[in-house]
């Protein structure tokens, strides 16, 4: 008796969507935002994500980092102080001159706190941020602006989902714990923490088979019980904070929100946060 072909042939004539394996790869410690895109639309999803995070990070940071820059060419100036010849004095001078710190050049130094990683990974884009930039903070501002009933201006057309990373580590068990305890701990463990939370985890893997999907929840779950004298519960319906753990090839990221994730800003997805308002407008 013939074999049978494989129903893969009969309709597509043997060919399948071949997705390329990400060639891309954080460092531990890295913190940012992973954002998912349509798919070969990973370049102009970054340039519309890049506008986007700039608007927020001066409009949340901006005073900040100006008052920062200003310290730091104060202090560098009071170094250079009579320690230049008479000939770079007046390079220094005239490089002053010639180009005076206007709002767009301090604003050029703060960009240098977004920085986006190629991961050459279809359908997902990574931004790196750094310090004052709180990824929890920064990404959840985001998402009240666009979930906002009033705005319905869609700024962004191929970005889908925002998923904050406030820390990340190698992907090791003994790693996985470190990472844990530092990101869960203003949420379950430290002094202001004055309540018993019910908690949930959300593990994404992409590229990823280092850590077994049940051994990384275990471990999570672990590190929030015995983090404290707190009585948080597993509710994995009605929880209070969710714990999102992003693994992608060697590194594990970890961030935690709250309930509202879901039902106010739709897991962050920014195509159904509009979805939504679309919908509402027209009952």
């Amino acid at each position: 008796m013939a074999k049978r072909k494989s129903d893969s042939h009969s309709k597509d004539g043997g060919k399948r969507k071949k997705f390329k394996l990400a060639k891309g790869f954080l460092d531990p410690g890295t913190s940012g935002v992973y954002a998912t895109c349509a798919r070969k639309h990973e370049k102009q999803a970054a340039q519309e994500l890049n506008l986007l995070f700039e608007d927020k990070l001066e409009e949340m940071y901006g005073d900040e980092l100006r008052q920062n820059q200003e310290k730091e060419d104060g202090n560098e100036e009071t170094a250079n102080s009579g320690t230049l010849s008479i000939e770079d004095e007046v390079k220094r001078e005239l490089s002053q001159i010639n180009g005076s710190k206007s709002q767009n050049d301090v604003l050029n130094k703060e960009k240098e706190k977004l920085q986006f990683i190629d991961l050459s990974c279809e359908c997902v884009i990574f931004c790196k941020t750094r310090k004052p930039v709180v990824p929890e903070k920064f990404v959840k501002s985001i998402m009240e602006d666009l979930s906002d009933p009033l705005n319905m201006v869609k700024r962004t057309r191929y970005i889908q989902k925002l998923t904050p990373i406030t820390y990340s580590c190698s992907a090791s068990m003994d790693q996985l714990g470190k990472l844990a305890r530092k990101v869960l701990a203003p949420h379950f463990h430290d002094d202001n923490v004055t309540e018993d939370y019910k908690f949930a985890i959300e593990v994404t893997r992409r590229n990823f088979n280092t850590l077994e999907r049940d051994d990384i929840i275990k471990k999570v779950v672990s590190e929030v019980l015995n983090g404290s004298d707190h009585h948080h519960e597993v509710d994995l319906k009605h929880y209070d904070k969710l714990v999102l753990v992003e693994c992608f090839k060697s590194n594990v990221g970890m961030s935690v929100v709250n309930s509202d994730y879901v039902k106010r800003f739709r897991k962050y997805n920014v195509q159904q946060i509009f979805e939504k308002k679309l919908k509402e407008m027209k009952e």
